[in-house]
């Protein structure tokens, strides 16, 4: 028998219908799985935008007061050139710190619109010859009592502090997020079960008239398919949800450490689609082994 799109669709709506609630079950595990899923690949986007500042080899920053002089700012540069220790610096002046705020907000232009160049503060980023936290240390401790240093930032703090606590979150969404993928693919698995087993005598009929192993089949997999599709629908939506959170986190001046915690839309855009190719393969997954181990053709 050859196979019908208006066929497929009817059989596959009746088979989800047929058994709501478990269908429900299963749309909603998958959502909350990969919205688990979905955040933590976030969290890896965004924490590597917050450090992208310290790309290049750079251990520490020195930031400058907004309203430091044109002399104190020339005397930490010079003290930079005639340092050992300091292998290269560069300096940012409020006008590239602007280029860069707005290229870490952009999606977020209220906030850009809030900003104005004249309030961030200039810096030099620094390269030191030894990279040690000993001589980075000694380093940061010469610079923050310079006249218009404002503070002196190192890597092994910021990366560190901010490295750990996502690693610690990042691994913990994706244990509980495996356990609820590990579940919603079973919930799949027995719906679909569920939906052969009362099916069964109509099953007998279109083998006795000479369908094809396929024409049985597709159906129950397509069913299996169109929760994992759904479910990861309801989970994009989170994981939009998740840079809003990201940016409003950012925005807040009580979480300066975090201000680069900001991922851009190309970034949610391949989240997303990763979120969505992963939905269709967990249904995938449970539907054809649903088929292969409780359908007999």
């Amino acid at each position: 028998m050859a196979l019908k799109l208006d066929y497929m669709v009817r059989e596959t709506g009746t088979n989800l219908f047929r058994n709501l609630s478990l269908t429900i079950a299963s749309i909603l595990t998958v959502a909350v799985s990969l919205s688990l899923v979905g955040g933590s690949v976030l969290l890896r986007y965004s924490v590597d935008n917050a450090t992208q500042q310290w790309q290049g080899g750079i251990e520490f920053i020195v930031f400058m007061q907004p309203e430091a002089t044109q002399a104190q700012s020339d005397a930490v540069e010079r003290q930079l050139t005639e340092s050992t220790q300091v292998e290269r610096f560069e300096y940012f002046d409020q006008e590239r710190t602007f280029e860069e705020f707005k290229d870490l907000f952009q999606n977020t232009p209220q906030i850009v619109e809030s900003v104005t160049p004249d309030i961030l503060p200039p810096s030099f980023r620094v390269v030191p010859v030894d990279k040690s936290a000993e001589t980075i240390e000694s380093l940061r401790s010469v610079f923050v009592t310079q006249p218009g240093v404002r503070e002196v930032v190192a890597a092994f703090d910021s990366i560190r502090t901010i490295r750990n606590l996502s690693n610690l979150i990042g691994v913990g969404l994706m244990v509980v997020a495996g356990f609820l993928l590990l579940a919603a693919t079973l919930l799949i698995l027995n719906s679909i079960r569920m939906a052969m087993f009362a099916r069964r005598r109509e099953i007998e009929v279109m083998k006795l008239v000479g369908a094809s192993n396929w024409f049985i089949r597709i159906p129950f997999m397509l069913e299996g398919v169109f929760q994992g599709l759904i479910g990861s629908g309801f989970a994009i939506g989170v994981v939009f949800g998740v840079q809003r959170v990201f940016d409003n986190i950012a925005a807040d001046q009580r979480f300066s450490l975090f201000s680069g915690l900001v991922v851009d839309n190309q970034q949610v855009m391949t989240t997303s689609v990763f979120v969505m190719v992963t939905g269709v393969l967990i249904g995938a997954l449970g539907s054809a082994f649903a088929v292969s181990r409780f359908l007999d053709v």
